[in-house]
């Protein structure tokens, strides 16, 4: 996609981060308390933790975000996935996904894990190109609305 960058978490982009998921989750559900514990402080709930964020940026407007949470060294959840209304169905969604795939290759991670909602087909549709399959959930789900559990393994041999 011409123009747009994906960059690592910055700080001063975590009201973008709050925002751009409320926009989504406020919309279609509720939020919910682990919305608003990653929510509300990113960088202490997810990046110091091992985790990371990325942001899509059209030029110098936060247009997109996404985060990798740390669950051990081998497992991570990709989460809090949001694109601007405004700037959906451009690819963007799939350079944010790219980007986390790439970083987790980077980072010996074995399992990238999601949790979604079956009302969110074209999202589906998305981690489906990016890879992920859909898989029994090994745990409940702290969100009430994770109806639907997919993963994509990260190959020892590079894929």
């Amino acid at each position: 996609m011409s123009g747009v960058t994906v960059v690592p978490f910055r700080s001063e982009f975590a009201g973008e981060f709050r925002r751009l998921n409320l926009d989504w989750i406020e919309r279609l559900f509720a939020v919910e308390e682990p919305d608003r514990k990653v929510l509300d402080d990113p960088e202490q709930s997810i990046v110091a933790k091992g985790g990371m964020i990325f942001f899509a940026l059209d030029g110098d407007a936060v247009v997109g975000t996404v985060a990798m949470i740390r669950f051990s060294d081998l497992r991570y959840e990709l989460a809090k996935m949001a694109v601007a209304t405004g700037h959906q169905r451009r690819g963007i969604g799939e350079l944010l996904g790219q980007a986390c795939r790439d970083w987790a290759q980077t980072k010996g991670v074995r399992i990238v894990f999601l949790e979604t909602n079956s009302r969110l087909a074209n999202a589906i549709r998305l981690y489906e190109r990016l890879g992920f399959r859909h898989a029994v959930d090994p745990h409940p789900s702290d969100y009430a609305r994770a109806d639907v559990y997919m993963e994509l393994p990260i190959g020892q041999s590079g894929g």
